[in-house]
């Protein structure tokens, strides 16, 4: 327990006290934000803010993680480690994206099929270790049940055959990964935006690891007269160091990133913090749920898609001023803080509905 709270303050104060470093660092190697030229014309401001951001997230969330367990002296789990290999290896592919912008001088970066066999990659290679390797209860740290709160039974991918099933998760994994961390990716758009509400969506995760912890089937504590209610979820308290030590490095994050943020997140940021939430929604058995706990990235990605079937069906018509939906609000004139807010506020509400649902059904049981 007191690991959790070692990496989460160690990840803050690391954030919080040296992104200004950072700041610097690669305000001197010339990693700053390129704009795009069809944009909302006050982000032209923006231009030259340094980025990659994410690597400050990622380095403070990793190191937070290990140092609490080096402090308490017993080794990760290797649940904890897949959610650092998805936070480590989305990031990677986000590294590559924002530095080939970068280096062609544009704000394109990775062409649309390199960074989804990036992604593809590394869920790929999360899913077929996480269905490995189960533990001295048989356990392995994912299901190829596909999940809401908990397993749903009937939708146990493993009845369909080993090789079949197999296939399915894989690509079951790679739906969720990769809509996951694009939907995050959408969503940075604005100071602050993408980060506050991947804390919400991170905290989320603590919160349903630690009742997890406390109802796990595996608990010698467990009340006899609740065990029907137990969860199967595997090292769910490592699962909440790791949510943690994320949740606090964002927040760290934050201080610099929010309006006028001095310092974008990038790719770098986004799809390591995308990663990360769709590996806790996996091996928490909440695949499903992650739709309320991440609803802001749901909701700004779907006004993309929408936007660009409805244009195309129109021959040229556009529901929205410009896609992602936030960018909309700020050309009808919305302050940038202001849609920020507000999203955070749908963000939360989002999550807390996530939230309230997986303790609902545990409590109708």
């Amino acid at each position: 327990m007191r690991s959790v709270l070692y990496g989460a303050g160690f990840a803050l104060a690391f954030t919080l006290f040296m992104t200004p470093v950072f700041i610097r660092l690669f305000g001197r190697l010339g990693w700053g934000q390129f704009i795009r030229d069809d944009g909302p014309q006050s982000h032209h401001t923006k231009r030259g803010t340094p980025t990659m951001g994410g690597i400050v997230i990622i380095v403070g969330a990793v190191v937070g993680y290990f140092l609490g367990h080096l402090i308490e002296q017993y080794p990760p789990t290797l649940s904890g480690l897949l959610v650092v290999f998805m936070l480590v290896g989305m990031g990677l592919v986000g590294f590559l994206d924002d530095f080939t912008k970068i280096r062609n001088q544009r704000s394109l970066g990775l062409g649309g099929w390199a960074k989804i066999l990036g992604q593809a990659t590394v869920a790929t290679t999360f899913a077929i270790i996480a269905i490995n390797f189960p533990d001295e209860h048989g356990v392995t740290p994912a299901s190829m049940a596909i999940s809401w709160v908990r397993d749903i039974d009937w939708l146990n991918l493993a009845v369909i055959g080993s090789g079949v099933g197999l296939v399915l998760f894989v690509l079951w994994v790679n739906l969720i990964t990769v809509s996951t961390t694009n939907g995050v990716n959408v969503a940075d758009g604005l100071d602050g935006l993408a980060s506050g509400s991947a804390i919400l969506a991170t905290i989320s995760y603590v919160v349903i690891g630690f009742w997890q912890f406390n109802q796990s089937c595996f608990a010698t504590s467990l009340d006899p007269e609740v065990a029907y209610k137990c969860y199967e979820a595997r090292d769910s308290l490592d699962l909440v160091a790791i949510a943690a030590a994320i949740a606090a490095s964002t927040i760290g994050f934050l201080w610099w990133n929010t309006t006028p943020a001095q310092i974008f997140m990038g790719d770098t940021g986004s799809l390591g913090l995308g990663g990360a939430l769709s590996a806790l929604a996996i091996l928490t058995r909440t695949e499903i749920l992650i739709v309320l706990i991440g609803s802001l990235f749901v909701i700004v990605a779907g006004s993309v898609i929408v936007q660009r079937l409805y244009f195309k069906a129109t021959r040229g018509k556009r529901i929205f001023l410009m896609s992602p939906l936030h960018h909309h609000f700020e050309l009808k004139g919305w302050a940038e803080i202001t849609v920020v807010v507000r999203f955070w506020l749908i963000a939360a509400l989002g999550a807390a509905v996530g939230v309230g649902l997986f303790y609902l059904e545990w409590a109708s049981r």
